[in-house]
């Protein structure tokens, strides 16, 4: 209570010393000492002003120079998609095509708000149109921007194709919910079982509908596996709200909506173990490492446990802010060879199979209960019925 009694006194002299500001300067209005500090600017505060533009573009440059040499290695590297490449081209177009307009135009406004600045000595001149300069500012940008709209709709195109009908792909089902990923993949008949909310019971988590017969054979995993070059085509559903699958190193993003199933096809094209092998990510990773290290001693010296060592894989994340405990909504993925991704499938158990192990578990006998000896009494007989009745109850 004495805190805030000192912060009120502490706003009310505030405001005191304010309004007696106010006051003495409304007290100087008009005379000698009020001259020097008119409302309308003099040269001198218009060359003041000029300079100060001309500092700013210099912080510009500046700043963003800094920022590159800074951060620019944390800019994502190879992409791990075939259409990955695309995508950073794409990136790479627009980008420098923003930082040059960024570079010309901040130069050309400060330039020309400094040499242009106010001066009792001249005059502005003022013109209704130039139809040339019009022209000139129009077009260039309609020229570039429709490139740009042409060869993203290029890229888009390309990047949305799926091949559905391809016999080698892969269907996996990534669904979301607060907060966790589930997947699910089709089993040898190469089709996934359907599936609704309404079914979701016991193991079933996500809901699929047992009475489907290309349910029978899906395989549900808490970690994505993915084969090396063959097609993944992802269903993607979602349980409560929207969540957006992302995975960043394949430049993949599709949001999963409640009550549809989105959907997104890409082809992996460097394993977990090359990605690990790269120099830039071993750089990265040793970075990361160099860092935990300083902490862990930090946590050591508390007496707390010290962080594991960093080891890069691959990541699902969800790009949507779903709730308090989104930053913690990913998954591990790892891309493998075509054998090797054969080899741990193999290993799992289908829906079909996990769900009828779990209904016969659930519906087999309680163990029978070991009946006590009757008790004795002092004179060693043995206790009427009643007494043993009360105990085994």
């Amino acid at each position: 209570m004495t805190s805030l009694l000192i912060i009120v006194v502490l706003v009310l002299l505030g405001i005191a010393v304010w309004q007696l500001t106010k006051i003495f300067h409304l007290t100087q209005v008009g005379t000698a000492a009020d001259a020097d500090h008119s409302e309308v600017a003099n040269d001198r505060d218009n060359n003041v002003n000029g300079y100060i533009m001309f500092g700013f573009l210099g912080f510009i440059y500046i700043f963003t120079i800094i920022c590159l040499w800074k951060f620019g290695h944390l800019v994502l590297g190879t992409p791990a998609s075939e259409h990955g490449p695309q995508y950073d081209n794409l990136m790479a177009i627009s980008m420098a095509l923003i930082f040059f307009v960024q570079v010309v135009t901040q130069f050309l406004l400060h330039y020309f708000a400094f040499k242009y600045r106010g001066n009792v000595n001249r005059a502005a001149f003022y013109y209704a149109d130039n139809d040339k300069l019009e022209f000139i500012w129009t077009i260039i940008p309609v020229i570039v921007l429709a490139g740009l709209i042409l060869y993203g709709l290029y890229a888009w195109t390309n990047i949305m194709f799926l091949e559905e009908d391809k016999e080698d792909a892969v269907y996996i089902e990534v669904y979301g919910k607060q907060f966790n990923w589930e997947v699910r993949y089709a089993g040898e008949d190469g089709m996934l079982g359907k599936a609704n909310v309404r079914f979701i019971e016991g193991v079933n988590t996500m809901g699929v509908d047992m009475s489907d017969p290309n349910a029978q054979d899906d395989i549900t995993s808490s970690e994505l596996h993915l084969p090396k070059g063959k097609q993944i085509i992802f269903k993607i559903r979602s349980q409560d709200i929207i969540h957006s699958v992302y995975l960043p190193h394949f430049r993949v993003q599709m949001n999963a909506v409640p009550g549809m199933v989105t959907q997104f096809g890409f082809t992996p094209t460097v394993t977990t173990a090359e990605m690990r092998e790269m120099p830039e990510i071993m750089n990265k990773v040793a970075n990361i490492n160099q860092i935990r290290s300083a902490k862990s001693a930090e946590l050591i010296a508390k007496g707390e446990s010290p962080l594991d060592p960093y080891e890069f894989d691959y990541l699902l994340l969800c790009n949507k802010i779903c709730g308090q405990s989104h930053y913690n909504m990913q998954m591990k993925v790892v891309v493998e060879d075509e054998a090797d991704f054969k080899a741990w499938l193999a290993q799992k158990k289908t829906l079909g199979v996990a769900v009828k192990e779990s209904k016969s578990s659930d519906t087999k006998q309680p163990e029978s209960v070991e009946i006590p000896e009757a008790p004795v009494n002092q004179d060693g007989a043995e206790a009427d019925s009643t007494a043993v009745a009360q105990i085994i109850r």
